[in-house]
C-alpha cells in the first residue's frame, strides 16, 4: 500500500488481514513510498498507527513496524 491509500481500500484491505488472520496465516503489512512521498514519514506512521489499532483486536503483533530501505513493514499473527 501507499502513504495516500484511499479509506475504502485501507478498509478492504484490514478486512481481508482479519479475514486472513481467522484463518490461522501471519498478515504483512508494507507501506512503499515513491519518489517525494519518502520525505512524509509521518503520514506512513499514522496509517500504521491506525492499522495497529484496528488489527490488535484480532491478533497480535509480531514485528513492530520497521523502516528497511523505502518501505515500512509490520507484521500480525493470530493471538
Amino acid at each position: 500500500m501507499r502513504p495516500g491509500i484511499d479509506v475504502h481500500d485501507y478498509d478492504f484491505k484490514i478486512k481481508a488481514a482479519e479475514k486472513f488472520i481467522s484463518q490461522g496465516d501471519k498478515v504483512k503489512f508494507t507501506i512503499r513510498f515513491k519518489g517525494r512521498e519518502f520525505e512524509h514519514h509521518d503520514i506512513a506512521e499514522s496509517l500504521m498507527g491506525r492499522i495497529r489499532e484496528k488489527m490488535e483486536v484480532v491478533s497480535k503483533i509480531e514485528q513492530e513496524p520497521k523502516l528497511e530501505g523505502r518501505q515500512f513493514t509490520m507484521i500480525f499473527s493470530g493471538n
